[in-house]
């Protein structure tokens, strides 16, 4: 029993191994695009058949059966998707020739899983091989002025009337072949079928037989199959059935409706059996310019059973979709009735097919009525009586029974841009604008409407514009005082005056008062009467911590220009709280206040002392005259690791982008206000800190880009002349700069020469104590060795190998660890090397490449040799 088990566990692993296999390649196959492809993914328009590979070809027919679809339907899909007719009839022979055809009709029973209708995409089948156009893709997407003519033969067209596949079977649906019935048996007795009614009409089911049901309607066919079944399950028969049948529709089959007459693509085109004829005209692509919209003719078994008007659909939404087409019908669209145009003011100003007794009511209806400026008393049409045009009138009354005739053009004007009764008023009243002429308005009438004059109005003087019926214009000048007081007789007015009353400011120039200097906020600022000079430095702000309020300028327009002065100079002083008083002095309109800086006032200056000093770190320069010597006094002095002699200064240049006073304080601002954010049991008076700072800060600090300085004048001119020298190389450059230093003698003598006095940003670096000498250049092998005290400059060159071939020795220099240079002096042949200290570079530069002779220069030389030998010896035969 246990061998049996484990015989028998082995087989269904190894099944199951297979299985694994099996859905891992059929997964590769649907995935990966098949490796016979002739040709990539090409647009459908633009295919040739013959360059389709044949698994490409049977993946389409396969795709299409699965679809529902037989196989000259899929070419017939393809042709109004964009294939060419040639093509198309090369992929019809094509599938001739793999012998494909029939080969997705199913014309027996399936017992497959039931699937619900399927939708019909094309573009689905046609996926991964080949690219279908969008809808009428290429085509010219004019406007047409033909109200509707757009609606099917549209480039960016949404509206398709595809039928919908998933509702409830209809009852009158009327079956044929190619359609799928689902007979369900439910009750005592349980059993489905599925099947195809086959192309002669019958539905065969399994055990059951044939049993014909083409042309009948669903519930019609029930009945049928009910009663051939009854004589199988007896339950479903009698008054009392104990088993029932349902009969439903699963694929239904396709139609096919010849489009014919004034149609963009007439031709005969497969359609789901539940399409209607707007599906049918929108696969023909509409009717085109010559087509009629409101007489589309349903023609079945030689009758015409219906008229279709496809204005009923754009006005009234009205698509009759209740009528669906059967096989071998035909819609006929002759040409159109007749056509008016309307134009103006209309919503739809468009040409419109009318009928037979359409008046102009109708036609309105259709343009979608007047727009809100139409002038709709009076419609002006031009019609043609017989051998030229007329021009008529139609009124409002007239609408309902004015009929329209085929080559009318009516048009709709505008409302005239005027007014009846229309006064205005501009200028300093509270409420400017139209008003009404109502029966005896006055000015002073008019300005009570406008809720007054505001205060800056100027009375001694209003205008009043006045039209006549010629459209010419006067000026009437009033008194508006004495109107007001009624000192004179107040002003009637008429229609189209227009009233301006002035402002006293409209008469005079802006006033205003400047500050600049050493204020929060310097600029420009509204003067106001006995403003004060601690006024606007409150407006501005307030004052900066550089201020100097004992020395405040006022420059003051001059009003002797013919002497050639321009401003009056007034020196005044303010208190620091700017506190009011007396002595305040007052500002005139235009004066520039100027508030200077303290002397020698500055932010702290920080220097940097690195390296081998006891207390390395940031110290602030405490006077303009402190030196090296002091700073190393204050860190402690030098540890007994320093060496002195390869101390280095470093020093900004002139160039150095330093940041302005403004953005500094900015900047220790922010970090006030982010320590007191960052604290949450802040004092009452800390949050009030913290308002302020984020109210300071608000606005950004001045760019240190922004001032114009020397360093960026003297930048400029060294740029300049880089740029116009161009054997020049350019000039780098820098915003710090090493300065050579010889701290041994700055410590030996303070105060000298050569302790120099600290500037801002100096940072002075101490190394170790060096042992080491690097030598660099055109010597043998580049190295760093063993400083050796008491030996040249030539030994160390020795040991690195020596001087290079093309080594330049007379040029050949040191660099000392302090940044210090010294370079080899040559006296009558005879080099003087310079000595080397622990941490010296050696440099020895190099001569270049050699340039060699060319014959032609070498042939040069030797002529002019020769010439000058030539004429040497004549001179002296």
């Amino acid at each position: 029993m246990r061998n049996y088990s484990f015989k028998n566990n082995k087989a269904v692993d190894t099944t199951l191994r297979y299985f694994a296999f099996l859905l891992l390649g059929l997964a590769l196959l649907l995935i990966a695009p098949p490796a016979t492809h002739a040709q990539s993914l090409a647009d459908i328009a633009s295919i040739n058949v013959d360059e389709l590979t044949d698994d490409q070809i049977r993946e389409l027919v396969r795709r299409a059966g699965e679809a529902g679809i037989t196989e000259m339907e899929l070419v017939q899909m393809a042709r109004l998707r964009g294939l060419p007719a040639r093509e198309a009839e090369k992929l019809q022979k094509r599938i001739e020739e793999l012998e494909l055809t029939g080969a997705t009709f199913k014309t027996g029973v399936s017992a497959s899983k039931r699937e619900p209708r399927k939708q019909v995409d094309f573009s689905q089948i046609t996926q991964g091989i080949i690219k279908l156009q969008s809808d009428f893709e290429g085509i010219e997407n004019e406007k047409s002025n033909i109200f509707g003519a757009d609606l099917f033969y549209n480039k960016s067209r949404r509206l398709s009337f595809e039928p919908n596949m998933n509702i409830a079977t209809p009852r009158n649906y009327i079956l044929g072949p190619g359609d799928m019935v689902y007979v369900d048996i439910y009750g005592q007795s349980e059993q489905y079928y599925e099947a195809n009614i086959n192309p002669d009409g019958f539905l065969i089911l399994d055990n059951i037989g044939p049993i014909s049901v083409s042309g009948k309607t669903v519930e019609e066919a029930t009945g049928i199959i009910k009663n051939r079944l009854s004589a199988y399950y007896p339950g479903i028969g009698g008054s009392s059935p104990s088993t029932f049948i349902q009969v439903t529709l699963g694929n239904i089959r396709t139609i096919q409706v010849h489009l014919v007459g004034e149609l963009r693509l007439p031709g005969t085109f497969t359609l789901s059996a539940f399409s209607t004829v707007f599906n049918a005209l929108y696969a023909a692509g509409g009717p085109n310019e010559n087509g009629t919209m409101r007489n589309i003719k349903i023609i079945r078994n030689g009758k015409n059973i219906t008229s279709v008007d496809i204005y009923d659909f754009l006005v009234n939404g009205k698509a009759n979709l209740e009528l669906q087409l059967q096989d071998q019908d035909v819609v006929l669209v002759e040409p159109f009735l007749a056509r008016a145009g309307i134009s103006g003011e209309v919503k739809r100003p468009k040409i419109f097919e009318v009928k037979e007794g359409d008046n102009f009511g109708d036609l309105l209806r259709y343009a979608g009525g007047f727009t809100d400026e139409a002038f709709k008393e009076r419609i002006n049409v031009t019609r043609i009586t017989g051998k030229e045009r007329a021009v008529s009138d139609i009124y409002a009354d007239q609408f309902g029974f004015f009929l329209v005739k085929g080559g009318d053009e009516y048009f709709v004007g505008k409302v005239l841009n005027r007014y009846t009764n229309r006064v205005q008023i501009k200028g300093a009243v509270f409420r400017e604008g139209n008003y009404s002429l109502t029966e005896g308005l006055t000015l002073g009438q008019l300005i009570k409407n406008a809720e007054g004059l505001r205060g800056d109005a100027y009375l001694e003087r209003a205008s009043i514009l006045r039209s006549f019926e010629d459209l010419s214009t006067e000026i009437l000048t009033v008194n508006l005082r004495d109107v007001l007081n009624g000192s004179v007789s107040d002003i009637p007015l008429k229609r189209e005056d227009v009233v301006r009353i002035s402002s006293i400011y409209d008469l005079q120039e802006e006033v205003y008062v400047q500050i600049n200097g050493e204020v929060k906020n310097p600029g420009t600022y509204p003067f106001s009467k006995n403003m004060t000079v601690e006024e606007l430095i409150i407006m501005s702000g307030g004052l900066r911590e550089a201020a100097n309020v004992k020395e405040v300028e006022i420059a003051r327009r001059s009003s002797e220009t013919a002497s050639g002065t321009f401003s009056d100079l007034i020196q005044v002083s303010v208190e620091g709280g700017l506190t009011a008083n007396n002595s305040s002095t007052f500002l005139e309109p235009y004066d520039m206040v100027l508030v200077r800086r303290k002397s020698n006032f500055s932010l702290d200056r920080l220097v940097k002392v690195e390296g081998q000093v006891n207390s390395p770190g940031i110290f602030s320069i405490y006077s303009a005259g402190e030196r090296i010597s002091n700073l190393i006094q204050r860190a402690g002095g030098l540890t007994d690791f320093a060496y002195a002699n390869g101390a280095t200064l470093i020093r900004r240049t002139e160039f150095y982008e330093t940041e302005s006073e403004q953005v500094r304080r900015q900047r220790n601002l922010m970090d006030l206000q982010q320590k007191l954010m960052l604290d949450p049991n802040n004092t009452e008076a800390q949050e009030l800190l913290l308002d302020r700072l984020f109210k300071d800060l608000g606005s950004s600090p001045q760019d240190s880009s922004e001032v114009y300085s020397a360093a960026t004048t003297k930048r400029e001119v060294i740029t300049g002349i880089t740029e116009t020298k161009a054997d020049l190389a350019p000039i780098k450059i820098r915003q710090t700069e090493a300065v050579a230093i010889d701290l041994d003698a700055i410590l030996r003598n303070p105060g000298s020469d050569l302790d120099l006095i600290l500037e801002e940003g100096d940072i002075i670096s101490i190394p170790r104590q060096l042992q080491t000498v690097r030598l660099r250049g055109d010597v043998v092998y580049p190295a760093t060795v063993r400083f050796e005290k008491d030996k040249s400059m030539k030994y160390y060159i020795d040991r690195a190998g020596g001087f290079d071939i093309r080594a330049n020795r007379k040029r050949s220099y040191i660099v000392y660890a302090n940044g210090q240079v010294s370079r080899t002096k040559s006296f009558m042949g005879i080099r003087s090397y310079p000595s080397v200290l622990p941490g010296s570079e050696v440099i020895v530069p190099t001569k270049g490449p050699r340039v060699p002779v060319r014959p032609s220069e070498f042939v040069g030389i030797a002529t002019g040799l020769a010439t000058l030998v030539l004429v040497i010896t004549q001179i002296n035969p």
